[in-house]
């Protein structure tokens, strides 16, 4: 079906507000930020902020500006092999775990860029009729820049939370003390449910297709596991008990010498972590985070369960978490923090990513897509850990039911958590 001119404008408008929206909030995230924060990379997986700011600007200008726009200059030849992440079909591209040794462009450079960029895009997306193909690459470049906020609020932590005056980012919001923290399970029946993304929105490859898949009835926890459940684990031996552990996760753990969640150490008996707020006491009724695959398992059975698999969370999330709540814990509500869990109120959206048993592996009818695009997702299945529901740096409009993220087991600089299950 043709649209109408008006019907085009329209679309063009709404699209046009997203893009506008979704930069700005890139740029809020880091205005408590200094110069020198800017350009830290304490270690390989953290980029600096600065890089984030302009790779996501790199992203519209070589996907959409350099391709479609009429007569559109490049900002600076450089920036296509400085801020380049991991796309092989664009060619030679810096080093990830050399990103901080980029003390050029400057930051007030980097802003430059994103200005230029953004005021061609408000051209390009109000003059042009945009085609099916030029929106989706647009979709896809809005949600790219939100995982990167999110990123950016992982990163930044890491970068100021190594630093021993434990600086302040921002003052999160208050804490609540309505905390309802009953151990309760949630059946679901054995049966073949359907699994997958199906429908004309926005999603990533990885989500399709939707499939059949056959579990048999288990329960699955109604709220995430709290930091003062953990440290029961920890205090009952739990990093020093191998019978917990997967052989890799144990030995990761002894030469590591890991005894807690990562920022966390014990001072006059009292456990305390870094936050986003500061050094704090830790809250024993926050869910806890910061740990990783092989710590997530081996708590779950010390409890005697286990991690539920992707298959098992979406079906349970679907069933008793139809809608995405207005109350969840999203970069949205600015908390910048895991919240405790109030009223009646199942989790499985925001507060942490859930680590689940699945490998990150391809969907039955996974296609990857031609071109630099088909990069995205697919050539990154092998050797990570799905995790499903958010985290409180996520955008509410980016989550689904669906949604895949994956990580490596022993990575634990971003905000992940857990909840139990058990076979019936």
């Amino acid at each position: 079906m043709k649209l109408t001119t008006q019907e085009n404008t329209t679309n063009n408008q709404s699209l046009l507000k997203r893009y506008n929206e979704c930069r700005q909030i890139t740029e809020e995230i880091c205005e408590p930020l200094q110069p020198e924060d800017f350009v830290v990379q304490p270690v390989a997986e953290v980029s600096p902020p600065k890089w984030h700011l302009a790779h996501t600007t790199w992203f519209f200008e070589n996907f959409i500006l350099k391709d479609h726009m009429p007569e559109y200059k490049i900002f600076d030849d450089d920036y296509h092999f400085l801020f380049n992440s991991y796309y092989e079909t664009e060619g030679e591209r810096w080093q990830r775990s050399e990103r901080g040794f980029l003390t050029r462009p400057w930051v007030k450079e980097v802003m430059a860029y994103r200005d230029y960029v953004d005021e061609h895009m408000a051209q390009f997306i109000s003059q042009t009729t945009l085609s099916k193909s030029i929106i989706d690459v647009l979709e896809i470049g809005i949600n790219h820049e939100q995982q990167h906020q999110e990123l950016l609020v992982y990163d930044i932590k890491h970068i100021l939370g190594i630093n021993p005056l434990f600086p302040t980012y921002k003052t999160p919001i208050s804490k609540s003390e309505e905390v309802i923290l009953d151990q309760n399970f949630l059946d679901v029946a054995e049966g073949i449910y359907s699994i997958g993304y199906a429908g004309e929105n926005f999603h990533f490859d990885n989500e399709e297709g939707e499939h059949k898949a056959f579990v048999h009835a288990y329960r699955i926890q109604d709220r995430l596991i709290t930091a003062g459940e953990y440290i029961e684990f920890m205090e009952a031996g739990g990093y020093e008990d191998f019978n917990f552990w997967l052989m890799e996760g144990f030995e990761w753990a002894k030469g590591e010498k890991i005894k807690a969640p990562f920022y966390w150490f014990k001072e006059g008996g009292v456990w305390k972590h870094y936050t986003l707020g500061g050094l704090e006491e830790v809250n024993p009724n926050e869910p806890i985070t910061h740990i990783n695959y092989y710590e997530a398992d081996a708590f779950a059975k010390w409890k005697g369960k286990r991690l539920p698999t992707e298959f098992e969370w979406e079906i349970a999330c679907r069933q008793y978490e139809p809608t995405i709540p207005e109350s969840a814990n999203f970069l949205d509500q600015r908390s910048f923090r895991p919240m405790p869990r109030v009223g009646n109120s199942t989790q499985f959206f925001g507060d942490v990513w859930e680590w689940t048993n699945s490998a990150y592996a391809p969907y039955p009818f996974y296609q990857k897509v031609d071109g630099a695009l088909g990069e995205y997702n697919g050539k990154f299945m092998i050797n990570q850990m799905v995790l499903r529901g958010g985290s409180f740096a996520t955008m509410k409009n980016h989550i689904r039911h669906t949604y895949r993220n994956f990580f490596h087991p022993n990575l634990r600089w971003h905000f992940t958590g857990l909840r139990l299950a058990e076979t019936i």
